[in-house]
């Protein structure tokens, strides 16, 4: 029965937020999230919309429910009538009204001063944006005229917000491209060519100039996505309440005294930290975290803390702890400093004996079994009221190494009563008879995470504790905690995990698949793993500039597809990777017309914007009369939409010359086809559609430089199988191909690992670590196809 009750009310919340204008996607994913769900259904209740309003209306209430500061849950009415009434209107006017009321939090509205911050009243019309518009392209009518197509269209809608912060954005966009055909006319070939390599030498800093040629950006891209975070003076204003069982509530902030005694102690910088444990290789959802606590720091002109979270003796390892110090550079960050938690053991204990001291904290001897039981009844352990002094001296002989494992914990005493599962008393410290990795064999007692986190985070006087939604219930034990010992409190806040799809990326998951061998170690280049993405030739740049384009938003829930970053990968070695040719599936063509001991060099561009006069950017390659091309560009039977080899076919040598099919060579079998003969045009006055990529014989009798490819696909068959019961079933069977026998031209004998090719007509390339003086192996890092940009999520 609760199963199905359960079911109606979903059904009940899906024709709610229908009705509101939702698209069915966007509800059906909100009611899969419970919390975003009873938000939702708060403010549409809140705003009297239960009979439903214009789509317009329902994605401003959308944005509501996921991003409303909690600090100012007192305004939230009087937004959603401003909302409901039509005085903010636009998603511009609903940010920068989100951000006022984030600064006032408690304090009393004031209502002319809100309607200034949002620009209420304030009516621009198609018109006004048209006129924008035009002022802005005329202003930059030169560049875009040298740049037709590939001018930042995103650039030029900034320029056009900053006349018009209110407009409505669609208009703007609309008018925009309009006025891009009514001065450039349809697209062009030239057009869809990528952005020039010379383009990309100007300096990356060039402030108040015109667009430059890069492939246009979400709005979400343009803007600074730290501008959502408060200074650290600001960091006295209550923006978490803690609600107690007995009806108080804790209002957190630091009085004037702490942020001041903080402040002198940063000088008002930002100070964040990325925490991770050492006890697994980092994965794409960890450049997201690095992207936002490096990246704020960075933004602020402050810094970041490299803190290693080694509570757990048992969990960690050097080689967990090198990687990831090692990762984080090569992502492009450099820590402010590089801590441990257990830097801080000695404090952590001292901290831990004045809790007890203060009555917020007892030595407790349930069993782990005993302690899910009562707090899954909400009873009192039977120790939770000893005496103090005992308390005191029992965890004195916890320290001492004179309590047996397992038999003694430290609790905090929070709340039993409550409504959230981490105020049930969670455990400070237990007792571990191993020594630790990087503090040795002082200690036989360990702070939990839940202990030690906040501590050290108000220790190191971080100013903004920045973490995934999972941890948001935890907001509550973090605050009781440092309000109970009386100190500093960091601003905390948390974002959507990165859910990527066709790919798992828990611990426990990597953890299985790399020990059951399903693939080839933490740094396989099918794992979202950062190890597994840089040995597949993906970038830190194309990585981070995936991250931006996300967000840092807290819509939990989203899984976003993989394609997504293929695009920004595609975009950075489009532009960074040389070009050069190589044949998988080799088919040998003996060149009739010419003679078996001559050879034509030829020029084979590196780069598609080469210049004649610029030999760097050429590659030499003879042409020889043995020469291969793939397999599949030749068939036995011709058709009109083939524009590969046939028998009396032509089709172009790519960077060589028109070649024609004369005679097949078949084996006794009469079908397998062992080499065919054609004859060359010297003049290339044949102009066949048709062009090939090929290497050649580098002189006679010997054969091109072989290689070894490797072909990945996605490691799993469904896009989110970290849902499915039976998730190793989903694995594709194909996920990785080994070409062992291909041909490369003789320029990629020199090439070193890491380095990146685009392999024409196959995709993008690098070498792999696997490669030796006598064999290079490649890696395939993306195809050339490219579905996210014609429309992919």
């Amino acid at each position: 029965m609760p199963a199905k009750d359960d079911s109606s009310d979903k059904e009940k919340c899906l024709d709610l937020f229908l009705k509101i204008g939702l698209d069915e996607r966007t509800a059906r994913n909100t009611v899969a999230n419970n919390k975003v769900t009873a938000n939702l259904t708060s403010v549409i209740n809140e705003a009297g919309v239960t009979d439903g309003c214009s789509r317009t209306v329902g994605n401003l209430l959308y944005t509501v429910a996921t991003k409303y500061p909690a600090n100012a849950l007192p305004h939230r009415p009087t937004l959603l009538q401003y909302i409901v009434s039509s005085k903010v209107k636009t998603t511009a006017q609903l940010d920068a009204a989100l951000s006022f009321l984030a600064t006032t939090g408690l304090e009393n509205l004031d209502l002319k001063t809100f309607e200034e911050a949002c620009g209420v009243g304030i009516e621009v019309s198609t018109e006004d944006i048209k006129q924008a518009v035009s002022e802005v392209v005329e202003e930059n009518k030169a560049t875009i005229l040298e740049l037709r197509y590939r001018t930042n269209v995103g650039e030029l809608l900034g320029y056009v917000r900053k006349r018009l912060p209110w407009g409505d954005a669609k208009v703007a966009k609309q008018l925009v491209d309009a006025k891009l055909y009514e001065l450039l006319g349809e697209r062009t070939a030239a057009d869809d060519e990528k952005p020039s390599k010379k383009k990309k030498e100007k300096p990356a800093k060039v402030e108040d100039k015109a667009p430059v040629a890069t492939p246009e950006k979400s709005p979400e891209e343009d803007l600074n996505p730290y501008l959502i975070f408060p200074n650290p003076e600001e960091n006295f204003k209550v923006h978490t309440e803690v609600p107690f069982s007995d009806g108080s509530i804790l209002r957190c902030c630091n009085t004037k005294a702490l942020l001041d005694k903080h402040l002198k102690a940063t000088g008002g910088k930002v100070l964040t930290r990325f925490p991770p444990e050492p006890n697994g290789y980092l994965h794409i959802g960890h450049a997201k975290a690095m992207f936002i606590d490096f990246g704020l720091a960075k933004d602020r002109n402050g810094g970041c803390y490299l803190r290693y979270d080694d509570t757990n003796p048992e969990a960690e390892k050097k080689e967990y702890i090198d990687h990831i110090e090692e990762i984080v550079q090569w992502m492009g960050w450099k820590p402010f400093k590089i801590t441990y938690t257990s830097d801080y053991f000695q404090e952590l204990y001292e901290l831990a004996v004045e809790l007890i001291k203060r009555g917020h904290a007892y030595v407790d001897h349930q069993t782990p079994d005993e302690i899910k039981e009562y707090r899954e009844k909400k009873m009192n352990s039977p120790w939770r009221d000893r005496p103090i002094s005992e308390s005191l001296k029992l965890f004195e002989d916890m320290k001492s190494g004179l309590v047996e494992e397992g038999k003694a914990t430290l609790r905090m005493k929070q709340d039993m009563q409550s409504d959230n599962y981490n105020m049930y008393d969670l455990i400070a410290y237990r007792i571990k008879f191993t020594p630790h990795p990087h503090a040795g064999d002082k200690w036989c007692i360990y702070p939990s995470y839940d202990y030690a986190h906040c501590i050290v985070d108000s220790l190191e006087n971080i100013t903004h504790s920045l973490c995934t939604l999972e941890f948001e219930t935890r907001r509550a034990s973090y605050y009781w905690l440092l309000h109970a010992l009386g100190i500093y409190q960091p601003y905390v806040w948390e974002y959507s995990r990165l859910n990527v799809s066709n790919t798992v990326m828990s611990k426990r998951k990597l953890n299985r698949l790399v020990t059951e061998k399903w693939v080839d170690g933490w740094d396989d280049p099918r794992l979202m793993t950062l190890a597994g993405l840089r040995r597949r030739g993906m970038t830190p740049t194309a990585i981070n500039a995936f991250v931006r384009g996300i967000g840092i938003t807290r819509s939990d829930g989203t899984l976003i597809s993989v394609e997504r970053l293929e695009y920004h990968v595609r975009e950075e070695l489009n532009r960074t990777a040389p070009r050069a040719m190589v044949v998988l599936h080799p088919l040998k063509v003996v060149i009739t017309n010419l003679e078996a001991n001559s050879a034509i060099e030829v020029d084979a561009k590196k780069w598609p914007d080469a210049k004649a006069d610029d030999a760097s950017a050429f590659y030499k390659i003879p042409f020889s009369n043995v020469v291969y091309i793939e397999r599949s560009d030749f068939r036995m039977k011709d058709s009109k939409d083939y524009y590969g080899l046939a028998p009396g076919k032509s089709a172009i040598l790519r960077y060589a010359f028109p070649i024609k099919c004369t005679e097949v060579i078949l084996a006794d079998d009469n079908e397998t086809i062992l080499e065919i003969r054609a004859e060359y045009d010297p003049s290339k006055k044949t102009k066949p559609k048709g062009v090939l990529h090929w290497v050649s014989q580098p002189s006679p009798g010997v054969d091109p430089l072989k290689v070894e490819i490797r072909l990945f696909e996605r490691l799993f068959l469904s896009e989110n199988p970290a849902e499915l019961d039976n998730w190793l079933g989903d694995l594709n069977p194909n996920s990785k191909v080994i070409i062992p026998g291909a041909y490369g031209v003789s320029s990629l004998r020199n090439a070193k690992v890491g380095d990146n090719f685009q392999f024409e007509r196959l995709g993008y390339f690098v070498v792999d670590q696997d490669s030796t003086p006598e064999k290079l192996v490649f890696n395939r890092t993306v195809t050339l196809k490219d579905s996210y940009s014609k429309g992919g999520k």
